[in-house]
């Protein structure tokens, strides 16, 4: 079977605690992009195999999260083989959890083609013990993400009729490079809180407590924040730990202008 796994951004982030796992406590809600993704197929097969067509990725095929999502789940339910072809699509090291979204759709695919029937919170706890970001991607709707990421709680945000631009500069981010730069810290009020507002009011407000770190390191990134903005973005931020930054913008018009510089431009 083949499934779309598209890309996500994250619009508000709040690194709040260092954790004693090593991890960090997080408040972000994410949101996907359906319009960019990965096309992932897999198949019940003899002998399992990972195949990557598009976009080069710079791991050792059994490295690749798509394996080690089959590794989980023969593991966990003595499941059979099965062949995997991924059609990169989504730029790596930029924040839009693509290698995320591929992992988690492997275990979506693995539990249909086996028939296991597994339950979402089932599906959602597998999906965490890929990483961080991998469980949004089981509900793939609009949610705020806390702990690691894997507690999530549906939001509405209004943005039906708005318009999104997707800029990847040539520079990325490694998360391990975006998590050391950063400083946790507990805001004033929530990320609901401030999401609640109307967009208009977003950018003096809802942050991404990576940027100063990564902005500093990485000049480029903040440029661009800074040229959406000028060109009519009601909010502009960088996704996740970068090096993707966004930009919501009202007007059709203006979002398409920025296709000089980008591909990426979906209706939200």
């Amino acid at each position: 079977m083949k499934i779309r796994a598209n890309c996500k951004i994250n619009i508000g982030l709040d690194v709040l605690r260092r954790r004693e796992d090593g991890y960090h406590d997080l408040s972000t809600v994410m949101v996907p992009v359906k319009g960019l993704y990965d096309e992932v197929e897999v198949v019940a097969a003899d002998k399992s195999s990972l195949t990557i067509v598009g976009l080069e990725v710079d791991c050792n095929p059994e490295q690749n999260i798509c394996m080690k999502a089959l590794r989980l789940m023969k593991q966990r339910y003595g499941i059979g083989e099965a062949s995997i072809t991924l059609d990169k699509r989504i730029p790596f090291g930029a924040g839009l959890g693509g290698g995320s979204a591929d992992g988690t759709v492997v275990i979506l695919a693995l539990n249909e083609i086996f028939s296991l029937n597994l339950d979402e919170q089932t599906l959602i706890s597998l999906a965490a013990e890929l990483g961080s970001d991998t469980a949004f991607f089981v509900r793939n709707t609009p949610q705020l993400c806390e702990g690691r990421g894997e507690i999530m709680t549906p939001i509405e945000l209004r943005l039906d009729g708005y318009w999104l631009v997707l800029i990847k500069p040539d520079e990325n981010v490694s998360t391990r490079e975006a998590y050391a730069g950063v400083t946790p810290r507990i805001p004033e009020r929530s990320l609901v809180e401030r999401l609640a507002e109307p967009i208009e009011k977003w950018q003096g407000s809802v942050k991404n407590d990576f940027e100063r770190s990564v902005f500093a390191a990485h000049p480029v990134i903040d440029e661009i924040k800074q040229m959406l903005l000028d060109a009519g973005a009601t909010y502009a931020s960088m996704s996740g730990s970068g090096s993707t930054v966004f930009g919501i913008f009202a007007q059709k018009e203006r979002a398409e202008k920025m296709a000089q510089y980008t591909p990426y431009i979906y209706e939200l």
